[in-house]
């Protein structure tokens, strides 16, 4: 009898993340645009100022007050950051939960750290008493549409936005939590 030899695949596992991750979440945040928005928002702002421009978002978002509406968590493949999940309560919104960051790095992609990042924002919503989820896709992003719409989430809207010195549509999906 044959033995195969076998293989063994580092498990993803999700950490809060902290102030002190600022600089990382910013990372692989500007690098998922950089590789998502190519073609959408102009090159002049994914070469230059996104990097600044996320990197300054961060570090004002994790130290605002709220932290107790919001979740932050880092996705690791054996222990190297390749994603992030924001998901934050909105006072009074008709929509629910914002899910407002979903990332993972190009290199990642496909290997499940999306969709365990978006199964703990569920989870977490859940957790606080909410019945949905909303997020916001641009408009031409058409990886991240399939990826919504293949788990769940139905398109609902479309809203003029402004992001990277140009006019955008953004599409808003919804997503219903079972109880």
């Amino acid at each position: 009898m044959t033995t195969l030899p076998t293989q063994t695949s580092p498990a993803l596992s999700l950490r809060p993340a902290t102030l002190a991750d600022a600089t990382l979440i910013a990372s692989i945040h500007s690098t998922s645009w950089q590789a998502t928005y190519r073609g959408l928002l102009p090159d002049a702002f994914l070469d230059g100022e996104v990097t600044r421009e996320r990197a300054a978002y961060w570090e004002a978002r994790l130290r605002a007050p709220g932290s107790e509406r919001r979740m932050v968590l880092i996705a690791e493949l054996a222990g190297e950051p390749i994603g992030f999940v924001c998901v934050e309560r909105q006072p009074a919104s008709a929509w629910g939960v914002l899910l407002d960051n979903l990332h993972a790095l190009p290199g990642h992609q496909g290997i499940g750290a999306g969709k365990l990042l978006m199964r703990a924002a569920e989870d977490w919503a859940r957790a606080q008493g909410e019945t949905q989820l909303y997020l916001y896709v641009l408009e031409g992003n058409t990886p991240a549409i399939g990826f919504y719409e293949k788990h769940g989430w139905q398109f609902v809207g479309a809203e003029p936005d402004h992001m990277g010195g140009v006019d955008i549509t953004a599409l808003r999906y919804v997503y219903r939590l079972d109880r």
